[in-house]
């Protein structure tokens, strides 16, 4: 299906675009307040009962200033550039993103090429034959990052490992990469300094305090990672989500066709903010997060499957981990493991 890409922005009402410094300003504080008050809980119990919620909402609170920074990183939250960056910065904090990778690897690849074969990065698949062609190891590598159990894994290698970390930017780039990289090492080294002091100190033994960074800091992080892997596999991946080679892709195509929307539950959706609702985010990345319901509402009215949005539970995601392992880009068709023989 190819999609008319400006009649789509044109469909949006003008008041999708409206982004008072007040309320984006409200939404970091209420998701910061979150982060600190669930990383303060886990330096000061080590109950079972306690630890394993109080993960989840250090990883859901970790997500939704992601979500912020996404934001303020697209200029969506606030008219001011010079605020959008302070505020995505400070809110990847959590996520260890720099403000610099994120926009080169997300806002100009991966918006600027969605869903084309061999530039957009983000949950790439392979054709049947590179499968084939992969060592033993890496085909495990594979499987294990394409089950439902692997997302997180995915997003840490070949994500924050691949290009937030290690890429080498071009050349007009590299000040702003090394800027924004130092700035989450230090954070990131600041925040394990403390954890480790306070662990010292309430316990008495090394064990305690790295306990204490694991238990504060690693495993909220880990959490985060999981669930924006997920996030972010839904949201490209899919039975009725195509992938295009360079012959075939276009920009609505790519915005559009190659994206997908969803409802989620309530009680997730407020510390992921709307973020599922994505299709209209790839439509037109100035619209702030809170409006994306009414976008979607809007392009719904121009009717066809590509802005329909479909309830997602963990069933549906186990399903389509199950479904979509390989890709035949001539028939535009998810194959599962025996297409590659």
């Amino acid at each position: 299906m190819t999609t008319d890409l400006r009649a789509a922005v044109a469909a949006i009402p003008p008041d999708c675009y409206a982004r008072p410094a007040w309320k984006g300003m409200a939404y970091l504080a209420r998701d910061l307040a979150v982060f600190l008050a669930a990383t303060a809980l886990l330096a000061v119990t080590d109950r079972p009962a306690l630890l394993v919620p109080l993960w989840l909402l250090a990883g859901l609170g970790t997500s939704a200033l992601f979500v912020v920074g996404h934001d303020a990183a697209h200029g969506a939250l606030f008219a001011n550039p010079r605020l959008c960056d302070a505020v995505a910065r400070l809110s990847f904090l959590p996520s260890l993103h720099g403000l610099a990778p994120w926009r080169l690897g997300h806002n100009r690849v991966h918006h600027g090429y969605t869903g084309r074969a061999g530039i957009d990065f983000v949950w790439h698949p392979l054709t049947p034959a590179a499968f084939a062609a992969l060592s033993r190891p890496a085909r495990w590598l594979h499987r294990l990052e394409w089950s439902a159990w692997g997302a997180g894994l995915y997003y840490l290698r070949a994500v924050w490992w691949a290009r937030m970390t290690r890429l080498v930017p071009p050349r007009r780039f590299r000040r702003a990469f090394r800027r924004d990289r130092t700035l989450v090492a230090v954070a990131a080294g600041a925040a394990s300094l403390v954890a480790l002091a306070w662990g010292w100190t309430h316990t008495g033994t090394a064990a305690g305090a790295c306990w204490t960074l694991a238990k504060t800091l690693v495993v909220p992080w880990l959490v985060f990672t999981w669930i924006i892997g997920v996030t972010v596999y839904v949201q490209h991946i899919g039975p009725e989500i195509p992938w295009y080679t360079a012959a075939t892709w276009s920009r609505g195509r790519g915005q559009v066709d190659a994206t997908a929307a969803y409802r989620i539950p309530r009680w997730l959706n407020f510390f992921w903010h709307n973020v599922y609702v994505h299709t209209p985010h790839h439509v037109d990345p100035r619209i702030p997060f809170y409006h994306l319901p009414r976008a979607a509402r809007a392009l719904e009215a121009l009717g066809g499957e590509a802005f329909a949005r479909r309830p997602l539970g963990l069933r549906d995601y186990v399903a389509i981990t199950r479904r979509c392992k390989l890709y035949d880009f001539d028939r535009q068709a998810w194959l599962d493991y025996a297409a590659a023989g």
